[in-house]
This record gives C-alpha cells, sequence and structure tokens, in this order.
C-alpha cells in the first residue's frame, strides 16, 4: 500500500503540468456564499485545464454568486444547488463549504447525477457520515478527490522519498501537532490534525489502535460537554493527547493544546533510527522540511546541522492554487485511468475514524481498536 500512494504522489505532484487529459469536461461549483464562500480557493481549482469548462456555480447569495461566476467563468448561475445538478449534468462537481452541515447532502446530490467529486476537507461531520458518502459514491461509481493537499505538496515528497532511501534509518515513531491556535483541542483535532493523521497513514499505513485522553480546562472531557461547530461536527476539549498504534511497531502520537497562540509546530515529525525529519505545514505549499542526521536526535558530536531537504527537480509549487490544481489534475488523471486518486473517499473516512477512535477512547478509559466496531 505505501509503494501504490508513493507512486500515485510522486505522479500526481506533477501531474497538472505534464497530463494533457483524454477529452473536454464540464464543471459546476457549489458554495455556501452566505458563510464560507468556497473553501480553500476550490472554486478556483479548474483555472488553467483547458480541458474543464465551468459552467454553472451555485450559492445562495446573489452578489457573492455573481461575483464568483466571474471568477471562474461559468455562464450560469443557481441558488440551490439541486437544480444545478439536475439541469447541468455536469462530469465534475467541487464541494467547496468548509463548514459540513450539507457535506453529505451535497455529495449525495452530486453522486447521483453521476458527477465526480472534488471536495474540500474535513471529510464528514461524523463517522456515520463518512461512512454514507463512501458507500453512496461508490453505488454510482463516481471518484472522489479530497482537500488533503498535504499528501501532494513536494514537501511530503521529500520526506517520503528519505524514507525510501533508508536515509532516516527503521521509522521508530512519528509525532504531530495541530495549529494549537484559538481552536486548539477537538476543532483542532477535527480541521487541522486531520491532515496529520492522513499523513502518519500516508507514512506508515492503517492503525491499528488508539489510546487517547481529551479534557476541557484540566477537567476530563464527557460526552455532554461537547459543543457543534459548523466547520468540525461535535467537538469537545481544549487538549488532546493520542498514541496510534501503526504497522512495523511504530507509534505516532498527536497533541493539540490551547497554549499561548504559537501556530509554527504545526506538522509531523518523523523519527528513525538513523536521524528526524521536521515536516512543517505552517502554510500552503509548505516551506521545505528540516532534517537532523544521528542516532541520538541531538548533535551529539557538536558537528551536526540542520539540512534543508531539497525538492525533487521541477517539484515546486508557489501557491496554493497550484496545489488545489494538481489535486484537480489528479482527478482527472484517476477518472481516465480507472484508478484512486491522491486522496479518495476511503482515504479520508480514516481521518474521521481516527478522530472518532479518540473521543470513544476517552469515553472508555481504554485503547480501542481500529477501524471501530462501534460507527458512531
Amino acid at each position: 500500500m505505501q509503494r501504490r500512494l508513493f507512486l500515485q504522489t510522486s505522479v500526481a505532484s506533477a501531474i497538472w503540468a505534464h497530463y494533457v487529459p483524454k477529452r473536454k469536461y464540464r464543471a459546476v461549483i457549489i458554495g455556501d456564499t452566505g458563510q464560507e464562500d468556497y473553501g480553500h480557493g476550490w472554486d478556483q481549482a479548474w483555472q488553467g485545464i483547458p480541458a474543464v469548462q465551468v459552467v454553472a456555480v451555485a450559492g445562495p447569495d446573489g452578489e457573492r454568486r455573481r461575483k464568483a461566476m466571474k471568477i471562474t467563468g461559468a455562464p450560469r448561475g443557481y441558488r440551490d444547488y439541486h437544480e444545478m445538478l439536475a439541469k447541468e449534468k455536469p462530469d465534475l462537481a467541487t464541494i467547496c463549504p468548509t463548514r459540513l452541515g450539507e457535506r453529505l447532502p451535497m455529495v449525495t446530490a452530486a453522486a447521483e447525477n453521476g458527477a465526480h467529486i472534488l471536495i474540500e476537507k474535513p471529510f464528514a461531520r461524523d463517522l456515520r457520515e463518512a461512512d454514507a458518502i463512501v458507500a453512496i459514491t461508490e453505488k454510482h461509481g463516481v471518484t472522489v478527490q479530497v482537500g488533503h493537499t498535504a499528501r501532494i505538496i513536494p514537501v511530503t515528497m521529500a520526506v517520503k522519498s528519505l524514507l525510501d532511501k533508508g536515509e532516516l534509518g527503521v521509522l521508530l515513531e512519528m509525532r504531530g501537532r495541530g495549529k494549537e491556535d484559538g481552536r486548539a483541542g477537538g476543532t483542532d483535532l477535527m480541521v487541522l490534525g486531520t491532515h496529520v493523521f492522513d499523513l502518519m497513514r500516508y507514512f506508515s499505513g492503517d492503525p491499528s489502535w488508539v489510546f487517547a485522553h481529551v479534557s476541557e480546562q484540566g477537567s476530563e472531557l464527557r460526552p455532554n460537554m461537547r459543543k457543534q461547530d459548523d466547520s468540525a461536527g461535535l467537538v469537545g476539549g481544549d487538549r488532546v493527547e493520542a498514541v496510534f498504534a501503526f504497522p512495523h511497531g511504530v507509534h505516532g502520537h498527536f497533541s493539540s493544546k490551547l497554549n499561548d497562540g504559537w501556530r509554527r509546530r504545526f506538522g509531523v515529525t518523523l523519527y528513525g533510527s538513523r536521524g528526524f525529519v521536521v515536516l512543517p505545514l505552517t502554510k500552503v505549499p509548505s516551506i521545505a522540511p528540516y532534517m537532523l542526521r544521528g542516532r541520538s536526535w541531538i548533535p551529539e558530536r557538536g558537528d551536526e546541522r540542520w539540512e534543508r531537504v531539497d525538492y525533487p527537480p521541477g517539484e515546486v509549487m508557489s501557491t496554493r492554487e497550484d496545489v488545489n490544481r494538481a489535486m484537480a489534475m489528479d482527478l482527472l488523471a484517476a477518472i481516465e485511468n480507472k484508478r484512486s486518486p491522491v486522496c479518495s473517499a476511503r482515504d479520508s473516512r480514516w481521518t474521521i475514524e481516527m478522530v472518532a477512535g479518540i473521543y470513544q477512547s476517552q469515553w472508555s478509559g481504554g485503547r480501542v481498536a481500529l477501524p471501530l466496531s462501534a460507527r458512531t
């Protein structure tokens, strides 16, 4: 599985500049213009791809919808995305809102109309909705690409290359932190932590169990203390500590704690028997990773230096638009070559599974097996 994912990501990182789609596509954009607009620029993901024409935009706010039409070049606009999908019968639907309340209905409507889907993350409000999204899209045979863009950026390729070449030695453990801003804890877990979980799976495979502790102002988090967040579902806690077991004895640690608001710790660190590498996720695309060689994970001799890890030649992405476009082009390649995209619905369901596992571990006070038997 790891080799398959590596090959997919290696191809996808530069595919938008080199891949030529075999046919023309009609795309529509589903927004939520009264609230969160179009996510992290997903309405513009098809710009610069000649094979794709954006034919319509849906959003409830007329003024913002017209602005989105101008930006995307769409000739038609709709207040209701159901009407748009039924009339336009598109090949592709981009689901942009970060808010999750309409996520499942939007995916269902797109799938039932036969549209392949490019979708913002988080994937779903909870595990039941994640299961439903996987089921409905597989039933209708549509391909889904989810916006976990950390998979496709050159910084991730560079770190995976270090692992594959053995420059870190044997992978021993991974550590990830959320952004730890005002959303630290439960919201950070869903909104930014899912990037971390997705990368941990990418580097080390599927986890087999989780043991976690979630607290709120120093007290144990209980189910009735959680609250609804439009962008993250039902969340709780201002501190999250979790340990996941991955194949080959690798453990992954995740933390998010309300603190001084310092955000530069967001990312994943991989510790190997011959050194470690820091993969920062503080911006998109990310800055180059840092590596320190040495079995002790400290400058033991005194002459060791932090190294910037070079990107593969020609793999530099300079803007978020480049990253989104690469994800969009990989979706086209996945459709045409009948393969899984870089971040499929099943891949993304795992991120929600890992979040749900953290809460289930907190409720039970013990280790919880993954995949979860309780899908609530």
